[in-house]
């Protein structure tokens, strides 16, 4: 499917059952209730997902089985970025069998800290033996580099480098969406600068909170598109705080707890990420009210 008509990207929990195997059948629910809150695009096994912590055959079978349960209503981008380029093109090769995926998101690369022409190399090498279009993300808080503004406006010139998701200053973001090519598509990953983004011009937000205010955002969304500045700037500035309770103790525990306290049921995390002690779960549900 065209990415390009995806704009609230949910970086999708992984459901998990009591004994913390992937749950397909919660999986499912999951789906079903983004698909119908707002979210018009998935990324599976990332961060939220708690991809570090998932095997290889467990991604395959998430990815299989989400491929299945959408069943061509949005698109869908898997995450198969390791720090290991050699690895990352092996694993892309896989997922690109999968039929139904429409792009990879590649990160990065954490802990070996390359520098800028190191970068540059690792996702030329990727883009050129991937069968997918690729998503660059680049998350400096994570993976202990910033990939550069300069850096990321070379690789936005390859051709099967389709976007990236960006966590940064406003101030790089709006040169991105500046300086890139026209088609390249720019998502934030900070999910306070989801109303900046569209602004801006850029393609929308891959987020974390649309698990829960998906409605919400979509609604911002429409209210720009229709020059209604000030609703729009209203729903931003009250998801803001909540936004930010969703990142108080390692992610994706946040998320997951809130979302099993709706009834949304996804389990636990996966050490080394624990789930919320009761005294922070009734602090995170008192601030999303």
């Amino acid at each position: 499917m065209n990415l390009a008509s995806a704009h609230l990207i949910t970086a999708m929990v992984t459901p998990f059952d009591d004994q913390q195997h992937v749950d397909f059948r919660r999986l499912e629910q999951l789906i079903e209730h983004l698909l119908a809150t707002g979210t018009d695009c998935l990324l599976v096994g990332g961060t939220t997902g708690e991809g570090p912590t998932l095997s290889i055959a467990e991604k395959r079978d998430l990815y299989t089985q989400t491929v299945r349960i959408v069943a061509g209503r949005v698109p869908i981008i898997a995450n198969t970025g390791t720090n290991d380029t050699a690895a990352t093109i092996h694993f892309t090769h896989i997922v690109s069998q999968i039929e139904g995926i429409d792009a990879a998101l590649v990160v990065v690369p954490p802990y070996n800290k390359p520098n800028q022409t190191g970068m540059m190399a690792h996702f030329t090498a990727i883009a050129e033996k991937s069968d997918l279009p690729i998503i660059i993300y680049n998350i400096p808080g994570r993976v202990g580099v910033k990939m550069t503004v300069t850096t990321i406006l070379t690789l936005a010139h390859n051709p099967n480098i389709i976007g990236i998701k960006q966590c940064g200053s406003d101030e790089e973001l709006a040169a991105i969406i500046e300086k890139a090519p026209k088609d390249f598509l720019v998502y934030t990953g900070e999910d306070a600068q989801s109303l900046t983004t569209l602004v801006f011009g850029g393609q929308g937000t891959i987020s974390v909170s649309s698990h829960l205010f998906g409605n919400e955002m979509a609604t911002m969304r429409r209210a720009l598109n229709h020059g209604d500045i000030t609703q729009a700037g209203q729903i931003q500035r009250r998801l803001m705080p909540k936004m930010a309770a969703l990142f108080t103790q390692p992610s994706p525990a946040p998320v997951k707890a809130a979302l099993n306290a709706r009834h949304w049921l996804v389990g636990s995390t996966r050490l080394p990420i624990l789930p919320l002690t009761t005294n922070e779960q009734s602090q995170l549900l008192n601030s999303l009210k």
